[in-house]
């Protein structure tokens, strides 16, 4: 299933270094706390018995 890309990704802003994603100076506040926010939820980990979310039934 594929992800929806986020929106700060199609920013001017956005630099896609692999294994740093960061910002250009001068990016506006809203798309630092966006980016800020997406890499924190990376290291979330799902609860067991689901994947992305969706419970799975299982014995």
């Amino acid at each position: 299933m594929p992800r929806i890309r986020p929106e700060f990704t199609k920013s001017p802003y956005f630099v896609d270094e692999p294994g740093n994603w960061h910002l250009k100076p001068g990016a506006p506040k809203d798309l630092q706390v966006e980016l800020k926010n997406y890499l924190n939820s990376l290291g979330d980990d799902d609860e067991p018995g689901t994947t992305n979310g969706i419970h799975i039934n299982y014995p």
